[in-house]
């Protein structure tokens, strides 16, 4: 049986009160809740059963009180209470659910977000320095980042696993193997090597840094794992930007 506790209320309204508060009839309610919501002048709902629950998710749940009619657009990720407006400190997981902007799936978009944001960054530069080669691939990159962001969001099945030409075994393959593939060794990195493998490597180490926010988003301390497609495919990203460095280094952009 859920419990909605005073401490739950408290890090889900923070500052920002409702007027209402909209919970399943199965919760159970402690008295200190009980008495939080008194003192702050929050009319705690009830739905009768989880048919009404479903369609609240849906349609929005329209409560009457003295004539009028107060809208229920969101509801809580954590507790099944809704809300007329969305708090401040919370965001949409899917759909009308709201979850704390800290959740891990929002930090893994919010990664993918500084992530689009430095390889733009880098095309800018390529772009004043004349590198459209490298500039095309990246924007190639650009999009198969956007693409694993809109699986996520929208919670529909990756499917995109060629990128740069290469598909997911090949990628690995090459990325693993550069002197093989590539008549490369593996780079080291340093000052030395210039500004664009530089800023490469700089953006190979965010996406490094996405993946594993996507772990934390997505694998739980038990073993299990949900949306293996994203994890792979966040995997794949770092290996394509190694790629393009060894294919750098290798004057393959000349």
């Amino acid at each position: 049986m859920k419990v909605l506790t005073e401490t739950g209320l408290r890090m889900e309204f923070k500052n920002k009160f409702p007027k209402t508060y909209s919970i399943n009839s199965k919760v159970l309610v402690t008295p200190s809740a009980q008495e939080y919501l008194k003192e702050k002048k929050i009319e705690l709902l009830y739905e009768d059963s989880a048919e009404v629950q479903d369609k609240a998710c849906t349609n929005n749940i329209k409560e009457r009180k003295e004539g009028s009619t107060q809208v229920m657009k969101y509801k809580s990720y954590y507790h099944g209470g809704f809300f007329e407006e969305k708090p401040e400190h919370m965001t949409q997981l899917y759909g009308n659910v709201l979850v704390n902007k800290d959740h891990t799936r929002i930090q893994l978009r919010g990664k993918l977000d500084s992530f689009q944001a430095q390889l733009l960054e880098l095309q800018l530069f390529l772009n004043n320095c004349k590198e459209k080669k490298l500039l095309e691939d990246l924007t190639e990159v650009l999009t198969f980042a956007r693409n694993i962001l809109r699986a996520e969001v929208l919670e529909e099945p990756f499917n995109q696993w060629e990128i740069l030409g290469l598909d997911e075994t090949q990628l690995r393959r090459m990325s693993h193997h550069p002197e093989k593939f590539l008549n490369v060794k593996h780079i080291l990195p340093d000052y030395s090597m210039g500004p664009v493998l530089i800023k490469l490597n700089a953006l190979r180490s965010l996406a490094r840094e996405v993946e594993l926010m996507g772990v934390k988003a997505f694998a739980s301390k038990d073993g299990q794992v949900e949306r293996k497609d994203i994890l792979q495919a966040l995997n794949r990203l770092s290996s394509c930007i190694y790629i393009m460095m060894c294919r750098w280094q290798g004057n393959y952009y000349k």
